[in-house]
């Protein structure tokens, strides 16, 4: 019985078959200041703790933290060559909260985030979308004009998305930091596992795609 006890946790903490016979995935997290890690140490920020997360899971990744705080889905745009260099995987895209924060026209967010899926796509870059909600003060037309975006880009341009970055966290005040916007170490640890398997099936694409 021990031994089957203990088999039965190797099998639990054995990396993905995929994983063992491959380089580093190169990975960059293109966002604003929910993967910059406003108000945190920089290692409790999100791009290092999913790394980190990965690393337990036996998946070895090479991280960039591009985020900027204060990015709008234009401004991630406009920095797009220069913040993902080349040899790039893999780009997780965490953008839009400002964008629903301040009000602007979701014909805009989503031409720009269509915009730079399409340029890493052309780069063969594969791309991960992180989906944001607006928030209620704009009204429901522009909710529904908002949330819509993601959903829609990710079936029409074929990439994986996670639906809400904040899923778990949004409006908790025990999870987000004084402005109630940014997520607290604690808060970002729940995106993080909630997110993890769906980064953890992005990658294993890259990796297939690379046999």
């Amino acid at each position: 019985m021990h031994i089957a006890v203990l088999m039965l946790a190797l099998m639990t903490i054995a990396p993905p078959a995929w994983a063992e016979a491959t380089k580093p995935i190169r990975l960059v997290v293109l966002g604003d200041s929910l993967s910059a890690g406003l108000g945190l140490p920089a290692p409790e920020a999100f791009p290092q703790k999913l790394k980190k997360a990965l690393q337990t899971k036996g998946i070895d990744v090479d991280m960039i933290n591009a985020g900027v705080s204060g990015d709008t889905s234009s401004g991630g745009r406009d920095r797009l060559d220069w913040s993902v260099p080349d040899g790039t995987d893999g780009v997780i895209v965490e953008l839009g909260a400002n964008d629903a924060l301040r009000g602007i026209d979701p014909d805009l967010t989503r031409a720009a985030l269509t915009d730079i899926v399409q340029r890493l796509k052309a780069r063969n870059i594969a791309v991960m979308l992180c989906g944001m909600l607006a928030p209620p003060n704009y009204g429901a037309d522009y909710a529904a004009r908002f949330n819509s975006i993601y959903p829609d880009l990710a079936k029409k341009m074929n990439v994986p998305l996670y639906p809400f970055f904040l899923e778990g966290v949004a409006a908790d005040a025990k999870l987000n930091q004084a402005d109630g916007i940014h997520p607290t170490a604690a808060g970002v640890d729940i995106i993080v596992a909630n997110i993890l398997p769906t980064v953890e099936a992005f990658l294993g694409a890259i990796a297939e795609q690379r046999r």
